[in-house]
């Protein structure tokens, strides 16, 4: 079997460049070969069920290295997206994280969840943790599993890995409570940590994106199974402006599910942060994990930007003497299992080289040395891209303990100053029309799809323009400014109804000038672009709480916190940054009636109503924009 050797620079030596260089030339080379190799030919591949203490049974493939020589640890993946192709002979394109590990010779391990395909058992999405070992959970599963593995697979070394994109990201991190002792590295990748506000939902707001993802998740099957047991949503158009448009209030979501779709009656009946979905947050349950774990996220997810973020901090707050470690670079989601194929986030291209770079110098030296005792410790905790200048950074804790909260007023004039404005009784006012509501994206780049992804990085141009989306924008900058960290939108508003959702993007502003950069798509002209870098909504029923929304009291000025996450974006001199505020997203998140009721999901045509908001900048009522920036070198 080839073991590649690896190059000076992913293990910390100092070296000369011709050095480095041949080093990595040998290094390529091998890799090529023992890539040519099919998989079939370096590994062989049986096929489990095993049993979980409540006597359900799991499908579970295992692919061992055929050299039985020496022993080799074990990286597994759990997984509701199915362990296919099915039967011995069978071996997908990719049975690892990447196929620079694929060469160093793991055993992987690749897992059908309870209730999904070829295991046995009823499916829960984001399955409760239950502390203890009187009920399942995924970390019971896992921890079963893990033990099945190290005590019947032969040649394993008795140390467990395991990593997962997406969903298989949480149940990566849904193993770390109460872990077994043998799993002692964890990577979540693009994690779900909690529904209310990954995927399904965003600060409370129902992603209408997801509606045609709601089939894949809702349907119990009636046994161990190799076929797609749920149906699909087939629309005869791909417009998907139109397809949203003609479905018209949630509440006519039952022509495409019935009460058997499980999950969409779950999210209809349950509209609030009430303890159905906080039960169903992995986050409170970080504690007491001695695992190492290794965080990674994209800056541009469009998914799942809340998870691996907050994963890790909850991680980080409640075990201070573990080994955890984040990763969040210029991808959206998964980008970074792309490799070599990756080259930009929608129309804004990025160095292609980044997802290679993490694969051979952060995840593949992470599970060697946890793994395999091979290598150095990992001593970098928070490694962040920056997309404003596209370099890597490092840093010893995360937020940086060098960042400065910075605020961004909005002004009279549409305007961001550094200084709170003096105006009295100053805002600025749009009217909110569900029948006309603003698109999430230009409208020719609209179409019906699983999850869009791509529109996190989109030219702002074509919102700046509507008089139903308010632009503020400061000078030209003359010297650089570093965010590092997460942002809020500290917002005073008011509307003459009853609701109203708060969408803030935080936008730098090209030159008319800017160059093309390499990559960049036929036609997309960035001379002028208006780079999104963060966006976010609050539905502002839950400015107050989650579990108990509240109305507005039409006419009364209010205050709304919309959190944004986290960015790491370098504002060049010659450069903008724009802040833009509006109240519908359409069809990225469902139209707020802007009438209160109860439950949007039941909500009826009669019930949407335009509305006329207002966004106040006077010495009483400020609004700005809450940075955390470091301090310039």
């Amino acid at each position: 079997m080839i073991s590649p050797r690896w190059p000076a620079s992913f293990l910390g030596l100092s070296l000369s460049p011709c050095l480095i260089a041949l080093l990595c030339l040998v290094w390529l080379v091998e890799l090529s070969v023992a890539q040519q190799a099919p998989l079939a030919e370096r590994y062989e591949k049986t096929e489990f069920q095993i049993t979980m203490r409540d006597g359900a049974k799991l499908f579970t493939a295992v692919y061992s290295p055929r050299d039985k020589s020496r022993t080799y640890p074990i990286m597994l993946n759990r997984t509701c997206y199915s362990c296919s192709p099915y039967g011995p002979d069978a071996f997908p394109g990719r049975i690892g994280p990447s196929a620079v590990m694929e060469t160093e010779e793991y055993i992987f391990v690749k897992q059908d969840v309870r209730g999904r395909w070829m295991s046995e058992g009823k499916f829960d999405n984001m399955r409760p943790h239950v502390p203890g070992d009187s009920e399942i959970d995924e970390s019971s599963d896992t921890w079963d599993t893990v033990d099945w593995l190290v005590k019947n697979i032969p040649n394993n070394n008795g140390k467990v890995g395991m990593w997962g994109i997406s969903y298989p990201g949480f149940y990566a991190a849904a193993a770390l409570p109460e872990h077994h002792p043998a799993l002692v590295a964890v990577s979540p990748q693009a994690p779900i940590s909690d529904f209310f506000f990954d995927d399904f939902h965003h600060q409370g707001a129902f992603l209408l994106s997801y509606f045609l993802a709601l089939p894949t998740f809702g349907y119990q099957h009636a046994g161990p199974t190799k076929e797609k047991w749920y149906p699909e949503v087939s629309p005869a158009s791909r417009d998907g402006w139109q397809f949203y448009m003609d479905l018209g209030p949630l509440a006519n979501a039952s022509k495409y599910f019935g009460d058997d779709n499980f999950f969409w009656q779950e999210i209809a009946q349950h509209p609030n942060y009430d303890e159905f979905w906080q039960r169903r947050s992995i986050l409170p349950h970080l504690k007491n994990v001695t695992a190492n774990v290794l965080v990674v996220g994209g800056l541009f997810d469009a998914e799942d930007l809340y998870g691996p973020l907050n994963i890790y901090r909850e991680l980080e707050k409640n075990n201070p003497q573990m080994h955890n470690s984040i990763v969040m670079g210029p991808w959206g989601h998964g980008d970074w299992a792309r490799g070599a194929s990756f080259r930009r986030v929608g129309y804004m291209p990025f160095d292609s080289q980044t997802a290679i770079q993490y694969q051979s110098e952060i995840e593949a030296p992470f599970f060697r040395h946890f793994l395999k005792g091979e290598g150095p410790r990992p001593d970098t905790e928070a490694r962040f891209y920056d997309t404003g200048v596209r370099r890597w950074n490092t840093f010893s804790e995360w937020p940086p303990a060098a960042a400065q909260t910075r605020k961004l007023y909005l002004t009279s004039k549409r305007q961001l100053a550094d200084q709170p404005p003096s105006d009295t009784d100053s805002f600025s006012e749009f009217v909110s029309d569900p029948a006309n509501p603003v698109p999430y994206r230009d409208r020719k780049d609209i179409r019906l799809q699983f999850t869009p992804r791509e529109y996190m990085s989109d030219d702002q141009r074509f919102a700046a323009t509507r008089e139903d989306v308010l632009v503020f924008e400061s000078p030209v900058l003359t010297e650089p400014l570093t965010v590092a960290g997460n942002l809020f939108a500290n917002l005073q508003v008011s509307t003459d109804q009853s609701d109203a959702d708060w969408i803030v993007k935080l936008i730098d502003v090209f030159p008319a000038d800017h160059p093309q950069l390499p990559d960049t798509p036929e036609g997309i002209q960035l001379a002028g672009y208006q780079f999104m870098i963060r966006s976010e909504v609050l539905r502002g029923r839950f400015r107050n709480s989650f579990s108990q929304p509240e109305p507005f009291q039409p006419g009364v000025v209010t205050s709304v916190r919309v959190p944004l996450q986290d960015v790491h974006h370098t504002f060049k001199p010659g450069h903008r940054i724009m802040v833009q505020v509006q109240s519908s997203w359409f069809p990225l998140i469902d139209r707020n009636p802007q009438k209160y009721v109860e439950n949007i999901y039941r909500a009826e045509a009669g019930d949407f109503v335009a509305a006329r908001h207002r966004v106040y900048h006077s010495a009483n009522a400020a609004s700005h924009i809450e940075l955390l920036v470091l301090p310039n070198k």
